[in-house]
């Protein structure tokens, strides 16, 4: 697999002049031309942000084919795989590569790698309606004209000022998309714990574990941030904190309708360590198991709990 460390490598790779600028590079591609960037899968270490609509070809992130319907915007990160190869585009689009070390010493540095877009590994770009399409153009085309003025002092921090602004609205636009998405984001809670139900129907948590949050976006097909980024909205509980909220309440039934000890429950559902099993049913209880367990008992023999 090729890894570009510089800009320049990658667009000489996909017969394409040098860049401006060694750090940072755009480019438009034209209504119905091809665009393609690399006829294999690759790495690098520069962020990608590119809008298109596509009319052929396909692209592929984290080895998983984008679902890019309609105009959408993807991202990837440095180190990320990705192949983006035989592109024919519908209406025109960008590309925007920003190589990691452009960032370094300023905010953004930072800032970019809080925003969840950039780890979607699978099949969800960023879909943008007329309004934000504009308001997408809108920035490209400032970073565009300021990275083709005479270079001076300011004309980074104009640059990254203009890409903060793109991010931003990224996330405003992500964000709309989850509430919109009525038929995926409505159901998606709902298959989530039917796929934990049925694991542990299933006896896999004696036999392979408890459940991660990248087992269960595997089993939903999609990637453990988006995952938990799409219940965060649904339910304003992320992956990992339902997975702890089915354990407990499978762990309430258990020390309710049977004889096991604290220690069999906590094996039966997939802790190999007891005393961890008893640290998170306090957390999410608020008691350990034991005195779970005696205040259930005293409450059903008509004591108040």
């Amino acid at each position: 697999m090729e890894h570009y460390k510089t800009i320049t490598e990658l667009r000489r790779s996909s017969n394409m002049p040098a860049p401006e600028h060694p750090m940072i590079s755009m480019f438009t591609c034209d209504e119905l031309k091809s665009c393609t960037v690399g006829n294999r899968e690759f790495t690098t270490d520069f962020y990608l942000i590119a809008f298109k609509k596509i009319k052929a070809g396909h692209i592929l992130y984290g080895r998983t084919k984008y679902d890019h319907e309609n105009g959408s915007m993807i991202f990837s990160k440095p180190r990320q795989v990705i192949e983006i190869s035989n592109i024919e585009l519908e209406e025109r689009g960008f590309m925007l590569y920003v190589h990691e070390d452009f960032l370094n010493g300023h905010p953004l540095h930072s800032e970019i790698k809080k925003y969840g877009f950039f780890d979607y590994e699978a099949n969800e770009a960023l879909h943008l309606s007329e309004r934000e399409e504009q308001i997408i153009w809108d920035l490209f085309t400032r970073i565009q004209t300021e990275h083709y003025n005479n270079t001076d002092e300011y004309s980074r921090d104009i640059m990254l000022t203009h890409l903060d602004s793109m991010l931003k609205y990224s996330q405003r636009f992500y964000k709309r998309q989850f509430i919109n998405r009525t038929q995926l984001s409505g159901t998606t809670v709902s298959r989530f714990n039917e796929s934990l139900a049925s694991y542990f129907g299933q006896g896999n948590f004696q036999e392979r574990g408890l459940p991660s949050v990248k087992l269960m976006a595997d089993m939903l097909k999609t990637s453990p941030r988006y995952l938990s980024d799409l219940l965060k909205q649904e339910t304003g509980k992320t992956a990992i904190e339902l997975i702890h909220i089915f354990l407990v309440s499978e762990a309430k039934n258990m020390l309710h309708s049977t004889d096991k000890t604290v220690a069999e429950t906590a094996y039966l559902l997939g802790f190999e360590n007891p005393p961890y099993f008893s640290r998170l049913f306090k957390k999410e209880t608020g008691y350990t198991p034991n005195e779970y367990k005696k205040r259930l008992d005293f409450a059903l023999q008509g004591g108040v709990a």
